[in-house]
């Protein structure tokens, strides 16, 4: 049967509601003195924010930090507890400039058993399973540790039917990464590559459309890439042209910044259901809910090999 694994148990497909598939709640970066902006690290906001995000018609979220980005498996299952909103953890790893240390002394089997035990026991000593299994490229590059994780991220998949899913560098790289998961025998359709609307090329686009695999629009609101009329300028090209059940929304908002909850006065996670779908429907897209709901329901659903 197909489930979809938050933290807090695994669930209906069915079930899961208008959902955002990229995001960050609890978590930061290495190192002494990280960027303040980037600290968070307040459970109450977290809950703040997924309340907030409750009232606009959200229902789930996917938690996409890893450990080498200090991720925390015990706050995810309380802050999920405490809002009413499904969050699906993730295990792998992020970009080089992060994960070297935990790559570099491993070999693809050591990687594939961690990645494995955090979807079929528990992330971090906890009972909460991940859902999902992260990979991530640098710029315009797959060095040999990101070969390294993909391959590792592949295997988890295989031990575990749990979806693989991608950080690109500035939207780079993308069909290099469908290439080396489906060579590895991921299907397309359990490949979701992020990043996408951070270089919006028609036919850069359109050809990893035409891969089969999911992709993320999970910038939105970020004016500084593209402005939001970009983004669905594009998405509604891919609906014409017959792949708008590819299609995710999400804003990546792993900075304080970005959220109401940190005091900073921004609208946060409730951007995509109160703002932008709105918008695409008044453009003519009738269906655009199914963008949030229909579309992360099939990205995130497997079929446990294991556990």
């Amino acid at each position: 049967m197909s489930i979809i694994r938050t933290v807090l148990g695994d669930i209906n497909p069915a079930d899961l509601g208008p959902c955002l598939p990229h995001e960050h709640l609890i978590g930061w970066p290495p190192g002494p003195a990280p960027d303040p902006d980037l600290m968070l690290d307040s459970e109450e906001a977290a809950i703040a924010e997924l309340r907030r995000f409750r009232d606009a018609g959200g229902r789930a979220i996917a938690d996409l930090t890893t450990p080498d980005y200090n991720r925390r498996a015990d706050a995810l299952g309380r802050i999920a507890a405490a809002s009413g909103v499904h969050v699906i953890g993730v295990t792998g790893y992020n970009k080089e400039t992060f994960s070297a240390p935990f790559l570099r002394e491993a070999s693809v089997e050591e990687l594939a058993a961690r990645f494995t035990a955090d979807v079929v026991t528990g992330m971090d000593g906890t009972p909460h399973r991940a859902g999902m299994i992260k990979a991530a490229s640098t710029l315009n590059a797959i060095s040999p540790l990101a070969e390294k994780l993909f391959r590792a991220a592949a295997r988890a998949h295989h031990a575990t039917g749990a979806p693989v899913t991608t950080h690109t560098e500035a939207g780079t790289m993308a069909l290099e990464q469908v290439a080396l998961l489906t060579g590895e025998g991921v299907p397309p359709e359990r490949i979701i590559i992020g990043h996408i609307d951070r270089r919006l090329e028609w036919e850069a686009v359109l050809r990893l459309a035409q891969t089969g695999v999911f992709f993320g629009f999970d910038q939105v609101s970020k004016e500084k890439y593209y402005p939001d009329s970009v983004r669905m300028d594009f998405i509604l090209r891919l609906v014409a042209e017959g792949h708008g059940g590819q299609i995710l929304l999400s804003g990546d908002l792993a900075r304080r910044s970005y959220w109401g909850s940190y005091g900073a006065g921004a609208p946060g996670f409730t951007t995509i259901p109160a703002r932008f779908v709105p918008a695409l429907r008044e453009r003519g897209f009738a269906a655009a809910d199914t963008l949030m709901v229909d579309n992360p329901a099939r990205a995130l659903a497997f079929t446990p090999v294991r556990g």
